[in-house]
């Protein structure tokens, strides 16, 4: 069985989690480790959409709302220096990480 260790990565700023993926990818190059990925997975959208007038009355005119949650997801060779270094990367409040190692 081959072992590896996912990383899970999702934030409403493409900006931030494309960074923190790139240094991943970068730690991963400098200690020499197989990886794979970024691996875009779909991106979910929450939309509301609310009437403009408070009271109801008046033009039927409406606001329009969404949020996108993107998500990537990372394989790496379970190696101790290269996780304790993802584990030191400074994440940003928008940015949800996860790291487990599957069998």
């Amino acid at each position: 069985m081959v072992t590896k260790a996912r990383i899970r990565l999702s934030s409403t700023n493409i900006g931030q989690l494309n960074e923190i993926t790139n240094t991943i990818r970068q730690i991963a190059e400098q200690n020499k480790v197989n990886y794979a990925g970024p691996i875009p997975l779909p991106t979910k959208r929450l939309k509301i959409t609310t009437r403009k007038s408070v009271s109801g009355d008046g033009t039927m005119t409406w606001d329009r709302y969404e949020m996108r949650i993107h998500k990537r997801v990372i394989d790496i060779e379970p190696n101790e220096r290269v996780l304790r270094q993802v584990m030191r990367i400074q994440v940003p409040e928008g940015v949800n990480i996860q790291i487990e190692v599957k069998s």
